[in-house]
């Protein structure tokens, strides 16, 4: 069963779209940061504790629908793709968590942590849950990757 092919083509549309918004923000979170040199050395540290998860959140969203349109993928191609993004995503939302919420003083305030790294471990984790899902239900485990992506895309585009 893991080695049969999983019906994406069925998903291409989903994930051009969330490409397309992904790259579009993407771009135009790095025309924000370009002009943001001028504002001072103050808010260059804030440029980088709060927009860089925010270009990693649009960057994995991308990745995701780009590896996820690859044609002739197998269940397990697919699911291993799937994992393999989403944990690197909660490894990396997860050190967030771990460096600048224990009392660190990174964020201006201590709320800012669920929006910057809880959240989207939340996001990444269903991404997870959505791939070893579809070794054996592909449409229930394709659904959840589709939330856990949209839900990403809603956290960076909250973030920005």
């Amino acid at each position: 069963m893991p080695g049969q092919q999983i019906r994406l083509e069925q998903w291409a549309n989903f994930f051009v779209v969330t490409s397309a918004a992904a790259a579009t923000l993407l771009g135009l979170l790095f025309v924000v940061i370009t002009l943001a040199p001028e504002r001072g050395r103050k808010d260059r540290q804030s440029i980088r504790i709060y927009l860089t998860p925010t270009v990693i959140y649009f960057s994995s969203v991308l990745l995701m629908s780009a590896l996820l349109i690859v044609p002739n993928h197998t269940r397990l191609s697919a699911v291993t793709c799937i994992c393999l993004g989403g944990i690197t995503g909660l490894g990396y939302s997860g050190s967030l968590a771990i460096r600048r919420g224990a009392g660190s003083g990174s964020y201006e305030q201590r709320s800012d942590l669920f929006p910057y790294a809880v959240f989207p471990s939340a996001a990444y984790a269903l991404m997870v849950a959505g791939g070893v899902v579809s070794l054996r239900r592909a449409q229930i485990g394709l659904d959840l990757v589709a939330a856990g992506m949209l839900a990403l895309l809603w956290v960076a585009i909250r973030n920005s």
